[in-house]
């Protein structure tokens, strides 16, 4: 069978599976979102201070993919909420099943926004729906200021971002209103977080917006859920 026929399946089983868990989701009231970013990015060091910050108007759970390791699940815990590390032993994102098996190990009643942390990649994520309402993705600001040009699909396909670690903006070149440019012509109804896991800067903003997301004031409607 050629190639692209077999990829072309593979995304269509991973669809129908992926349609099954939005709506299995949306059944229990609970919003999903699909956190993307390169590895370093500070997807985890994020999900932590969120956690810490809502302890008491939010309950985040989370499935945390990897290539390897439980490191990520463990330091979930180690705040207080939920977490099933998926080791994918060398893929480069989570597919629709791999999420679904991850679900039976939650207590899905007691969470309010289910926070899927993908592999850390740019490219392999965008084409894969895992059941999400809404994809939001970390940029590092040491990883340059032409990662959204580089790989436009998947801000497209997004309804956040969020620049991480601005605290080393003294340190690195980049330049913030090129980001903000690029990330616009690409998508102009992104929500653009600008934060600081570091120094705490940006933090409240974004953690508003989950506060909003999780209550069903999520914006423009999933590009993924309208496909």
């Amino acid at each position: 069978m050629p190639r692209i026929m077999t990829v072309q399946n593979m995304l269509a089983a991973n669809e129908t599976i992926a349609g099954g868990i939005r709506r299995t989701l949306s059944t229990l009231q609970l919003r999903t979102l699909n956190l993307v970013g390169s590895p370093g990015a500070g997807k985890t060091t994020l999900l932590e201070r969120s956690i810490e910050r809502l302890r008491e108007k939010l309950t985040l759970g989370v499935i945390a993919g990897d290539s390897a390791t439980s490191m990520d699940a463990a330091r979930i815990e180690a705040v207080g909420a939920q977490a099933v590390q998926v080791n994918t032993q060398g893929t480069s994102h989570l597919e629709a099943y791999m999420v679904l098996e991850a679900l039976e190990k939650l207590d899905l009643a007691h969470i309010d926004v289910l926070v899927i942390e993908n592999v850390g990649d740019l490219i392999c994520p965008a084409a894969w729906n895992i059941g999400e309402d809404q994809r939001v993705v970390v940029m590092n600001i040491a990883d340059g200021d032409e990662t959204p040009a580089k790989y436009p699909e998947l801000f497209a396909t997004a309804q956040g971002v969020v620049l991480n670690k601005l605290d080393l903006l003294p340190h690195v070149e980049y330049d913030l209103e090129k980001v903000r440019r690029l990330l616009g012509k690409i998508n102009p109804l992104l929500h653009i977080f600008e934060v600081s896991c570091w120094t705490g800067d940006g933090l409240d903003a974004w953690c508003e917006w989950l506060v909003d997301f999780a209550h069903g004031e999520m914006g423009p409607a999933s590009l993924l859920a309208l496909a």
